[in-house]
């Protein structure tokens, strides 16, 4: 029997309902029921329980998975929370399958941001996040110098998250335009560095996310393509196992 239990975390991920850390959210939250009782963190639970999140039933929701690439708007909140944020990206796109972002990109940035009801590729792609490449276009408030490239580029230390950033790409666009290459996702990050420097973020946009690129209007989105899906599995390939049966159910063969 103790081999067909899992944690309740890893069980609303894996029916596709959240990722696992939107998932303890839920539960520290009280939002999630057991056979009717309101569990503890980490408890684990059988094919035979009864899952509920705000009194409704949760099931496995069998099926092909959803991956999607959204260009979200300024002003956007990526949370699933739509009873806490009125302006939430589930409510923006109205798609008709549950689905939930992969990451974050903060409300006054635009850009591409990913989607799935999958939640085994969030947790590969969220504990792989320092290894993998994301690009961003930047408008600041003033004129770039050749020394705040070096600076960006070199690794700044952030003071109030006790953090020193990793080396990165930075290339000047114009004379306050700059794109910049990240490997890692701390809180508000280039915003952080650029204050650091003197400097204020005017605009910021994601336009590539590993081997994905921004190629859709603000506010629309568009399924993965095959080709793209099987390159991000590849990406992922040596941080965690990837999981094959996956990737032909989303094919249907």
């Amino acid at each position: 029997m103790s081999e067909n239990l899992k944690r309740i975390n890893k069980y609303l991920s894996e029916v596709g309902y959240c990722s696992r850390r939107e998932a303890d959210k839920l539960i520290e939250a009280g939002r999630v029921t057991i056979n009717g009782a309101v569990p503890e963190m980490g408890t684990k639970i059988s094919p035979t329980d009864e899952v509920c999140v705000d009194g409704k039933r949760i099931e496995n929701l069998d099926g092909a998975f959803v991956y999607l690439a959204f260009n979200k708007p300024i002003g956007i909140v990526c949370t699933t929370d739509t009873r806490v944020e009125k302006d939430n990206i589930i409510d923006f796109i109205k798609y008709p399958k549950r689905i939930f972002p992969i990451g974050r990109l903060d409300k006054p940035s635009e850009g591409l941001i990913l989607l799935t009801d999958d939640g085994d590729i969030v947790n590969k792609i969220l504990r792989a996040s320092n290894n993998h490449e994301k690009e961003y276009i930047v408008t600041v408030d003033k004129p770039i110098s050749q020394t705040f490239i070096q600076r960006m580029s070199g690794g700044i230390y952030l003071k109030d998250l006790d953090r020193t950033t990793k080396k990165c790409e930075v290339k000047k666009l114009d004379s306050q335009t700059f794109s910049i290459i990240l490997t890692q996702g701390l809180n508000r990050q280039i915003r952080r560095m650029c204050e650091y420097l003197t400097y204020e973020v005017e605009t910021l946009k994601r336009v590539r996310i590993m081997n994905i690129p921004l190629d859709i209007p603000v506010g629309e989105y568009r399924e993965l393509t095959s080709k793209e899906f099987n390159d991000l599995n590849s990406l992922l390939e040596n941080s965690t196992k990837i999981f094959q049966d996956r990737a032909r159910k989303r094919r249907g063969s």
